[in-house]
């Protein structure tokens, strides 16, 4: 087993965006793929950018853990129960769009670093709340109180809760085959569908949750402005047989209702910062 330390894993005090966009915790380890130095890497799938380099594949998909992000605070307040004005820290984009949205009097700044430091920084008590993924938290062995996010009103980010496992094109079935779990697949898969359709990177706020039930699947997908103060959203069931079409069709639509102009949009914005 090797262990990479990526550029993300080294930067901690400027938000993502300030430093690379999507693919800051990927490059140097597809780079050693590439080389020849790694057979198989595993990543938080969310992190993977839509645009993967040429001669490597997601050779396999794990079973997906929680999609939901939490609000975590001292006491475990739900959303609408923090007081006006209250701090909330979140390093990403789409959660900050989705909290100004939501509930346009709270303060949201940045929050950068591991999970153990995002949690030392909330008890230190610099934020009153903080949000975070659920998976993250579960697969850590950390028991902080905290509040469920609706995933309605917080869509959360394509492939939050899944880990992919990528490997060398023409070796992917052999080594790692076996373990692909076919219906996070496909959740996964129809998700990265709208990445790909609407492009832009991490500084884009947006969001697809696709959830299989027997043979279709439900999808919901949402674009917002910086500020939350303007969104388009899209949703359906399709067919798990084709499920690749199926979420193209509603990327389409997503993109006629002004998705792809947002994400544009976003970028110019955080562009002249």
């Amino acid at each position: 087993m090797k262990v990479v330390k990526t550029k993300g894993d080294h930067v901690l005090d400027l938000p993502l965006h300030r430093v690379s966009g999507r693919g800051l915790f990927v490059k140097e380890i597809d780079d050693l793929m590439l080389a020849g130095e790694i057979d198989v890497a595993v990543h938080s799938m969310k992190d993977l950018p839509s645009k993967r380099p040429e001669g490597l594949v997601i050779g396999a998909v794990l079973p997906r853990d929680s999609p939901l992000d939490v609000l975590v605070s001292d006491d475990g307040v739900s959303i609408d129960g923090l007081e006006e004005g209250a701090v909330v820290g979140t390093c990403s984009m789409r959660r900050a769009a989705q909290l100004r949205r939501a509930r346009p009097d709270l303060v949201i700044e940045s929050l950068r670093g591991n999970l153990e430091t995002r949690l030392r920084k909330l008890e230190e008590g610099r934020y009153r709340a903080i949000v975070l993924a659920l998976a993250g938290i579960e697969r850590m062995g950390y028991s902080p109180n905290y509040a469920v996010l609706d995933p309605e009103r917080f869509v959360p980010s394509a492939n939050q809760g899944a880990i992919a496992v990528v490997a060398t094109e023409g070796w992917a079935e052999e080594l790692v085959g076996g373990i692909d779990h076919l219906p996070t697949r496909r959740e996964a898969e129809c998700e990265r569908v709208f990445l790909e359709e609407i492009g832009g990177s991490c500084v884009v706020p947006m969001a697809a949750f696709a959830r299989l039930s027997g043979d279709e699947i439900s999808v919901l997908a949402e674009v917002l402005s910086l500020d939350g103060a303007r969104s388009v959203r899209a949703e359906g069931r399709i067919s798990a047989a084709d499920h690749l079409e199926g979420a193209r069709e509603l990327s389409r639509r997503l993109v006629a209702m002004g998705g792809r102009d947002l994400a544009e949009e976003a970028v110019r914005e955080v562009g002249s910062d």
